[in-house]
């Protein structure tokens, strides 16, 4: 009786061995890589999958977008200047079997291939393209890497430098030279300013020598203004006009070669 019942236990769990080597489940984003004998067969899934026991292996390759953090990385610019540089990267499986026969590892070669492309490219550029070109940038690493992926199925999406670190005698010059940059418009804008204030000032004397009435008019303006602050002395604004007689007896004089009385 003994014996039976071990001989049904090996039974069951030979049965139950053979069930789970040969009925794998593969999710929504999962394929399965089929190799018989070493051989690849096909690429099945998802839903259920029926493999020999033995015979057949499988290999789960995920078809989910990948994001990949490049660590910093030391790179010297065309410039001479050198800085740290990490990125993030975005790629995906198109095509499992290449992924899996054309490369032991893609995750790895992939996080390679990004490292020194990364430094290759921006040690082309100069430190101001970097820093003001960060978009062109980021598109010419995507299609490199992507160009040396395809060979493995893997689909490069996007490419984000995420932070250049610059050395602090860098900074403080780059500072300086921001600060400069800000003095200098300032200077700019203020002269435009007084520019425009000249201009507009010579077209209102153009307009007083032609119609005298407007100083006194000013003159009548100006005195409203100081009467409402209430302030204890009151400039009287004399008009011009009002001198001309003597100033022209004065040059009179100076003509005939006599010295003007001084009045009494």
């Amino acid at each position: 009786m003994e014996p039976t019942l071990f001989g049904l236990f090996i039974i069951i769990f030979f049965v139950a061995f053979i069930l789970m080597n040969s009925i794998k489940i593969l999710s929504e984003y999962e394929r399965g890589v089929i190799f018989r004998l070493g051989r690849l067969i096909q690429t099945k899934g998802p839903g259920l999958i029926l493999l020999i026991p033995i015979v057949d292996r499988m290999v789960k390759v995920s078809l989910r977008t990948v994001v990949l953090d490049v660590p910093p990385q030391d790179v010297i610019t065309k410039d001479n200047v050198s800085i740290k540089v990490n990125a993030v990267i975005y790629f995906r499986v198109l095509l499992p079997e290449k992924a899996i026969v054309n490369v032991e590892n893609y995750l790895y070669a992939t996080s390679q291939m990004s490292q020194t492309t990364l430094r290759s490219i921006l040690g082309q550029s100069e430190l101001d393209d970097l820093l003001a070109q960060r978009d062109k940038i980021n598109h010419e690493l995507q299609m490199i890497i992507d160009q040396h992926t395809e060979p493995w199925g893997i689909k490069v999406t996007n490419v984000e430098v995420k932070q250049i670190d610059l050395p602090v005698e860098m900074q403080r010059a780059m500072a300086k030279q921001a600060e400069a940059e800000r003095e200098r418009r300032a200077k700019i804008v203020h002269a435009e300013g007084e520019l425009q204030a000249s201009v507009k000032l010579g077209e209102a004397a153009e307009i007083i020598q032609r119609n005298p009435i407007a100083l006194q008019l000013r003159y009548l303006q100006t005195l409203t203004e100081i009467a409402s602050e209430n302030n204890s002395t009151t400039i009287f604004p004399f008009p011009i006009e009002f001198l001309k007689p003597f100033m022209n007896l004065a040059e009179n004089a100076v003509g005939n070669g006599k010295t003007p009385k001084k009045p009494a």
